[in-house]
């Protein structure tokens, strides 16, 4: 029998998965069996499995017997064929005891659901097995690529959210648009509105996003800040800064002014996009071009102000020599 006092990490999780986490391998039926029994114990009474734990709780853990544990590498091995979630760590931009800044590649979704079956958040899992607590703190399209948050402790995510929800974070993407953006053209402040494709469409189901009026009321207030760094008449890049965070804003809000993202399979010019996709191996594109380039925020822990960078991938880079190659002397 022993006793753990709940600390940081534990604090708002449920009991069952407090549990889990402790009792590594052993089986959930077995868990909520001692649970049911009253064989756990917080604060010396007896607890459901829905109890919310808060920080110096002090919860009882009976024995286990050696023959229901699983070894670190048996426990894997079972997680892996169980789940089917490939091992895989992601380039690291920034990691300490609380948080772990990745640069996210295009075409991998942050999380597993909606016909997903695993995303970065359990790849990154099954790559650090040894690892107590890790959660996103924020998210990313499937297709766009760049700098992603993940949290080591619950307290950094509880902080880092918190920062998101009160705009003190500065979140800055590079997106190339079709056609010449009116340099005077610097803030698009348009309420947005999420809905479901119709069943008679080919997207039936999907979710979507539009541009709605003012006075809407399923509309969200929505505000997007363009910068300009070099155009053409075929293209322009953009330093685009989100002021909020909804669902396919900056894809949306540009594309609401005539001027859509190349390679988005959404809201884009689709005719374009396959001709692109088809020219791939002769310096086309096969992805969209939105890329989570800078973000500001302050160290969970420290209070440090920080700045992350993360330079395009090399499709992005080639592809954006060979349409302005003017970009290459840009700041």
């Amino acid at each position: 029998m022993k006793t753990v006092c709940v600390d940081e990490d534990g604090i708002g999780q449920r009991l069952d998965n407090f549990l889990m986490r402790e009792l590594k391998g052993v089986p959930k039926s077995h868990v909520y069996r001692m649970i049911r029994s009253g064989e756990v114990r917080v604060n010396k009474g007896r607890a459901g499995a829905d109890t919310r734990l808060v920080a110096g709780d002090m919860v009882r853990v009976p024995p286990v017997r050696v023959s229901q544990r699983m070894t670190e590498k048996q426990q894997d091995m079972a997680a892996r064929v169980a789940s089917g979630v490939p091992c895989r760590d992601f380039a690291v931009l920034l990691e300490d005891e609380h948080l772990i800044a990745l640069n996210k590649p295009a075409g991998v979704a942050v999380h597993g659901g909606s016909g997903v079956s695993f995303g970065v958040i359990e790849q990154l899992r099954m790559a650090r097995p040894a690892a107590r607590f890790l959660e996103l703190v924020h998210r990313l399209d499937r297709e766009t690529s760049g700098i992603l948050l993940v949290a080591k402790k619950r307290s950094a995510l509880t902080n880092l959210q918190d920062q998101f929800r009160q705009r003190q974070t500065g979140k800055t993407y590079l997106a190339l648009v079709r056609g010449q953006w009116p340099g005077k053209l610097k803030v698009l402040d348009k309420p947005l509105h999420k809905y479901l494709q119709d069943s008679g469409s080919a997207a039936a189901g999907e979710r979507r996003v539009r541009v709605v009026s003012r006075d809407d009321p399923n509309g969200l207030p929505s505000v997007t800040l363009v910068r300009m760094r070099v155009s053409s008449h075929d293209f322009s890049l953009l330093e685009v800064t989100i002021k909020t965070g909804r669902t396919h804003q900056i894809r949306v809000h540009l594309a609401s002014e005539g001027y859509p993202i190349v390679g988005d399979d959404k809201y884009g010019d689709f005719d374009f996009n396959k001709s692109l996709a088809r020219s791939a191996s002769e310096g086309g594109l096969k992805r969209m071009f939105l890329h989570a380039w800078r973000l500001q925020l302050n160290h969970p822990a420290t209070g440090v102000r920080l700045e992350l960078q993360a330079d395009l991938p090399p499709e992005l880079t080639t592809f954006l020599a060979a349409a302005l190659p003017q970009s290459l002397n840009s700041p």
